[in-house]
């Protein structure tokens, strides 16, 4: 991470582009600073800026354009929650804000503008946290997110683990991150054997877009979570100038299945302020679901789904 790129100015630089020429605003990278991990950086086409790791990093000038029915929290995970750092949105499940930190910010983020320093769980706000999952008589699942969880040392995260495993209704522990693919060393041993020690099932739901983000790094820390025994998925968020066609698609679900993760969900976009030029309206995400379909065993294709505050669980499109 001391590595990283962290100016607009020198990941163009790195690239070869000039900022007039590719349309970035600096306003934007001023709101929502540049992050992009050296594995990252290194899987992009040097010259060229319509490439689709790029796209994803890149602070565009469209973001400064307001657009209605895009707002700060379009999922109403803070304006909605009593809970600071705990989040409930479906039946028998709960989400841990463990921090806001990631190792790349993507420019679609739905929590891109989220007030992370509110909800830090702090020891005694742990305290609290901890009794109410305790007191939740239909609690099957924790999740464990962010930011990015995995960027939580390898020593809290131990003492984290042992609070849940004595919850005595949990089954499964679910841990999303994009650390396998942008920032493989964090897949260390110490890591490893936490997963591997774990009691319960765990799952590890990482976040790739682009088959190309399947660097030589990424798949061999996919390599390690396998040998740890934890379930490995992927979920997508379908983005315009990414991988809005049938081949990116259906080459990611492959290359995903080939490294041994399954692909998982395709999202369509959050309407998070910022990053209305990502979206791709529904009928095109059908009819491109559609298209997949038609060319991959079904279990290569995953669900298409758009969440909506309120709903009792993810809402399938396709």
């Amino acid at each position: 991470m001391r590595a990283a790129v962290r100016s607009l100015d020198r990941l163009l630089a790195a690239l070869g582009l000039d900022a007039e020429a590719v349309g970035v605003s600096r306003q934007a990278a001023r709101d929502f600073p540049v992050l992009v991990t050296p594995e990252w950086l290194r899987a992009m086409e040097h010259g060229n800026p319509a490439d689709p790791l790029l796209r994803q990093v890149l602070p565009a000038a469209r973001e400064e354009d307001s657009v209605p029915g895009y707002s700060v929290d379009p999922l109403q995970e803070y304006t909605g929650s009593a809970s600071p750092g705990l989040i409930r949105k479906y039946r028998g499940r709960a989400l841990l804000v463990l921090t806001g930190a990631c190792a790349v910010h993507c420019r679609y983020c739905f929590r891109r503008h989220f007030p992370y320093q509110q909800g830090a769980l702090t020891p005694a706000r742990w305290r609290e946290v901890l009794a109410e999952l305790q007191a939740d008589a239909e609690l099957r699942e924790v999740i464990l997110s962010g930011g990015d969880p995995l960027l939580t040392g390898n020593g809290p995260l131990a003492s984290l683990f042992e609070d849940l495993y004595r919850l005595p209704r949990l089954r499964w522990l679910r841990i999303h991150t994009r650390l396998p693919l942008v920032l493989p060393e964090r897949v260390d041993n110490g890591l490893l054997e936490l997963l591997a020690n774990a009691p319960l099932p765990v799952a590890v739901v990482i976040h790739g877009n682009h088959p190309r983000e399947l660097t030589p790094g990424a798949r061999a820390a996919i390599a390690r979570l396998r040998g740890a025994g934890v379930s490995l998925l992927n979920q997508s968020v379908l983005l315009r100038g990414v991988n809005d066609c049938t081949q990116t698609l259906a080459e990611l679900s492959e290359a995903l299945y080939e490294s041994g993760v399954l692909p998982y969900y395709l999202h369509l976009l959050d309407p998070v302020a910022g990053a209305a030029h990502f979206a791709v309206d529904e009928d095109r995400a059908r009819a491109l679901h559609a298209a997949i379909r038609g060319q991959l065993p079904g279990y290569l294709v995953p669900r298409l789904v758009r969440e909506v505050p309120g709903d009792v669980s993810k809402r399938w499109m396709s």
